[in-house]
């Protein structure tokens, strides 16, 4: 049994197993497709642009619709910590126009390759190529059923993005997991 189950290989998957991973719990990555961070790789022209250094109100001000829901996860893990995060693992960043923050190398690969291996020394069990079909929950457990059997696990994470670029794996799963889970789902746009 797992202590967590991350379905999605993605920047959020790839973050949630490190933060899952820090105090030495069970953890399985699932990514239905080959290759951790596709996204990751593609953003900012392949440069990945890993974070933005303003001040919150400004970023906030910014967001589309209501971006004060942003304080809350802000609060715990901000900007400042994502840069902190990558520049203590030896992954030096340079602040662009308007307060992007791109690694120094220009390349987006760097940002992916830490994120993988700080999970791998977490000692995170990573599954690529593995569908997840479905996920169920009894009175003490998750169970995430894939082609390759079954998986037990206290808590699950679905960090399996959008349908923004479906090309990456981003299909939309993860709204149908959390909705047979009985969470409502907003129409999306």
């Amino acid at each position: 049994m797992y202590q967590t189950i991350i379905i999605g290989g993605g920047p959020s998957g790839l973050m949630a197993a490190v933060a899952a991973s820090e105090n030495n719990s069970k953890v399985l990555l699932i990514e239905k497709k080959k290759g951790l961070g596709r996204k990751l790789k593609i953003s900012g022209g392949g440069r990945c642009n890993v974070t933005n250094r303003l001040p919150y109100e400004e970023i906030i001000k910014n967001i589309p619709g209501n971006g004060k829901f942003l304080y809350s996860p802000f609060s715990k893990f901000d900007n400042e910590s994502i840069i902190e995060f990558f520049e203590s693992r030896g992954i030096k960043l340079k602040e662009e126009d308007h307060g992007r923050m791109f690694p120094v190398s220009n390349k987006s690969q760097d940002i992916v390759d830490t994120l993988v291996n700080t999970i791998k020394n977490n000692n995170v069990e990573i599954k690529e190529e593995t569908v997840v079909n479905d996920i169920s929950k009894n009175d003490q457990s998750f169970i995430v059923k894939t082609q390759d059997g079954e998986f037990e696990s206290k808590t699950v994470i679905i960090a399996t993005g959008g349908t923004s670029v479906p090309q990456t794996g981003s299909t939309g799963d993860g709204y149908r997991f959390a909705k047979n889970l009985g969470h409502t789902i907003t129409e999306l746009f």
